[in-house]
């Protein structure tokens, strides 16, 4: 027994050594969505130490997962243009690798176990990925049920997607076996009557989590039917959200802070009103590799915080970086060791 308790003194920092040195090495992304779109990369003290163009022009607003990690690749929207870059981590800068067309202009990316799913203001695509190469010629094409440009944010949930329209529609797309888009778009049941600009999302597993923006609400949608209902207390207008552990954060906008919720079964519970508080109205939050990352602005800049989350939740800011107005989407791309 002593020597069970001497094995756990010592892997317990272990682990703690190894996440902080994957944070560490984590890299922040974020894109200027100007007419001449550029990925800028940063390091996780804040440090800008790459501008790779995405080949593509910005433009897109209003929208949450403009920017995907998954591994060392990263998927870009670029709204004028209606292509996504690819891009694929080459130790601390980012190189890019190719450009797919989307069916109408892109607004949000998500990755899937084998492919990567494009949200535009009209329809939702597949794209069979081999590798680290992603088939430009979709598999499958979905017209959304709204389909009016309001498109916001696509996530991956078991067997579907699961699509915010902010003129009041949640929606899951059924995916083939292969992982393809197949049907149609079928609306989430039992939303709230007071709906009011569905928004971000952030999944795990079959479970996806919503904001109802303009209600001040968050839901929980599993098995294409909301199950519980959260209010956002003294924070208004949660509208992007992602996953760290057992908590759930939300970017509020116009309250400019973060919120912490614990999440758990069915229940979705606030314990921090406000987590940390922002220099701007958010546009998107983001986080892995033991950090939190959101961008805001304030109409004349743009503004990265990158934040530090411990195992109780605790956002602690490790920096506050700015740039040009109009900077749209947030990833954390992961330490390639």
């Amino acid at each position: 027994m002593l020597n069970r308790f001497r094995f756990f003194g010592i892997l317990v920092p272990l682990i703690s050594a190894l996440a902080a040195a994957h944070a560490q090495n984590a890299l922040v992304v974020t894109a200027t969505n100007a007419a001449q779109n550029q990925l800028l990369v940063y390091d996780s003290t804040g440090q800008l130490i790459h501008t790779v163009s995405t080949q593509g022009q910005g433009g897109v607003g209003g929208n949450a997962g403009g920017i995907e990690a998954k591994g060392s690749l990263v998927a870009v929207v670029n709204f004028g243009s209606q292509n996504v870059s690819i891009f694929e981590r080459a130790n601390r800068s980012l190189r890019m690798t190719q450009s797919v067309p989307a069916a109408s202009n892109p607004v949000s990316v998500a990755f899937g176990g084998s492919h990567l799913y494009i949200l535009g203001t009209t329809k939702v695509e597949s794209h069979r990925m081999y590798g680290s190469i992603v088939n430009s010629n979709p598999d499958g094409i979905v017209t959304l049920l709204k389909a009016d440009g309001s498109a916001a944010q696509v996530g991956v949930v078991q067997n579907q997607l699961i699509i915010t329209e902010k003129s009041n529609v949640i929606e899951t797309v059924d995916l083939l076996p292969d992982g393809a888009v197949s049907g149609f778009p079928t609306v989430v049941q039992n939303i709230p009557a007071n709906v009011n600009a569905p928004f971000g999302l952030a999944t795990r597993g079959n479970n996806a989590y919503v904001t109802i923006a303009h209600a001040d609400e968050i839901s929980l949608v599993r098995n294409g039917r909301v199950l519980t209902v959260t209010g956002s207390g003294t924070q208004h207008a949660p509208c992007w959200v992602t996953l760290a552990g057992p908590f759930l954060f939300s970017a509020n906008s116009p309250s400019q802070s973060i919120s912490r919720y614990s999440v758990y079964g069915q229940q979705i519970v606030q314990d921090a009103a406000v987590a940390a508080s922002l220099n701007g109205n958010p546009t998107d939050i983001a986080s892995g590799e033991g950090l939190v990352a959101v961008i805001d602005g304030n109409g004349t800049v743009s503004h990265l915080s990158i934040f530090g989350v411990d195992d109780d939740g605790n956002l602690t800011l490790r920096s506050a970086s700015t740039m040009n107005a109009g900077a749209n989407g947030v990833a954390v791309v992961q330490d390639q060791d």
